[in-house]
């Protein structure tokens, strides 16, 4: 008998490309028919069959205080009675970008988009006409969302330049896009060398998520904070994933490295579709309608989605809300090594903050090459078994995943109990 899922999956693709508006969402990594959901509450989000899966996506990381949270839906609700759009200033959005700004010390002016892919090619342009240099830098395996210049295909060595790694894109679109190594300062500090007067901007994801949970190397960060400043070049932290995920202050605080611009989304939009990209005074004052670098948005900065990211904020500002947080998700991961290692399955993670990742290898990875090395089918096999028993991974080897603050040790104890079961029975 065909499930409601399958017959949804198999409708939805007469009418949407590949039958989801997102690609991962469509189950091509670990095979088998997407999972279509219908409401989600705390930990938990229920399929339409009505499965309850303990959630571990969290809608890619916005959802920091779990599905339907009281506090951000009454905030939502409220705001949406009055009017859900004006396309003119609001009293709510000065009310946030004073709270990101103070928040986030590298931050002293921030402006507010709607997506994470906006906010990444904003700070390019941004960067750009800042400096007046047309070179970036970007690393192998970061995702910076989908815009031309950063849809590269990633290359090998110090100086490779990408190619587009998406058909629409002209080559010589990405033709000032260089590709360098995650954690390899050797590559960063040769290009530097050699073209470090060209180079308008590094971006980089602090903690890359995008490849699954990669860290950065002890003094990775710093260093590119060095070289960007005798170079004139400008410093971008992603922080699209990582911004109010990994702590108060964002990845940035963690490390201690302070960018020039910083790229936000996600929590800051506590679940609905905001974004921002802010940093230093004199690099922001050159947007229009001050400054020559041109961008603008209709949806920017909309009532609701600002109502729902404040109330988020205000939550993730109590006392010991990432402490708990930090515990909750190390008792998952430390967990599932423990296990897997008890029945001599080849696996390890990590986690930082409220992101974590899982490997299928013997060693954590540090670059894009190491989580290549991860065994991809052992993956997939453990992610399907994990479905069955009603606990949701995201649907690739290559995505961090998230713990919310509605997790409790009874749903972390449910889900090492279900991978206790799958690692015995292999």
């Amino acid at each position: 008998m065909t499930s409601r899922n399958q017959q949804l999956f198999e409708l939805s693709q007469k009418y949407i490309p590949g039958g989801v508006n997102s690609p991962v969402r469509a189950f091509k990594s670990v095979g088998g028919t997407p999972v279509f959901f219908q409401r989600g509450q705390g930990a938990y989000v229920w399929d339409v069959e009505e499965k309850a899966y303990i959630d571990y996506v969290g809608s890619w990381g916005p959802l920091i205080l779990g599905h339907a949270h009281p506090e951000v839906i009454t905030a939502v609700q409220s705001v949406a009675q009055k009017g859900l759009t004006f396309g003119a200033p609001t009293e709510a959005e000065l009310e946030i970008a004073e709270l990101i700004c103070q928040l986030v010390s590298s931050i002293e002016q921030v402006r507010l988009v709607s997506s994470g892919t906006e906010a990444g090619m904003s700070a390019i342009r941004l960067a750009r006409g800042y400096t007046g240099r047309s070179h970036i830098i970007k690393f192998e395996g970061c995702y910076h969302g989908h815009d031309d210049a950063l849809l590269v295909k990633a290359g090998s060595g110090a100086l490779t330049f990408g190619h587009p790694s998406s058909a629409g894109v002209p080559e010589e679109t990405v033709g000032h896009t260089i590709v360098l190594d995650y954690n390899d300062l050797s590559g960063v500090e040769a290009t530097f060398n050699q073209l470090g007067d060209k180079i308008a901007a590094v971006i980089v994801e602090p903690v890359a998520g995008n490849m699954n949970l990669v860290a950065p190397k002890d003094n990775f960060l710093s260093v590119l904070r060095d070289l960007c400043t005798k170079h004139g070049s400008i410093l971008i932290f992603d922080e699209v994933m990582t911004g109010f995920r990994v702590g108060l202050n964002c990845a940035q605080g963690m490390y201690h490295v302070e960018p020039d611009l910083t790229t936000l989304g996600k929590v800051i939009g506590g679940g609905m579709p905001m974004a921002a990209f802010g940093g230093r005074r004199d690099i922001m004052q050159c947007l229009a309608p001050i400054g020559a670098v041109y961008q603008a948005g209709t949806l920017s900065g909309n009532p609701v989605a600002v109502a729902a990211g404040l109330a988020t904020l205000k939550q993730v500002q109590q006392a010991d809300f990432y402490k708990n947080l930090g515990e909750k998700t190390s008792r998952l991961t430390d967990g599932l090594v423990t296990i897997a290692k008890k029945y001599g399955v080849s696996f390890c993670a990590q986690s930082i903050g409220g992101m974590f990742g899982l490997y299928f290898r013997n060693t954590v990875p540090t670059s894009f090459a190491g989580v290549m090395e991860c065994d991809k089918d052992l993956f997939n096999r453990f992610f399907h078994a994990m479905l069955n028993e009603g606990v949701y991974f995201a649907p690739s080897a290559f995505e961090a995943g998230f713990v919310s603050s509605a997790h409790t040790n009874v749903e972390i104890d449910k889900t090492l109990a279900a991978a206790e079961k799958i690692f015995a029975a292999w």
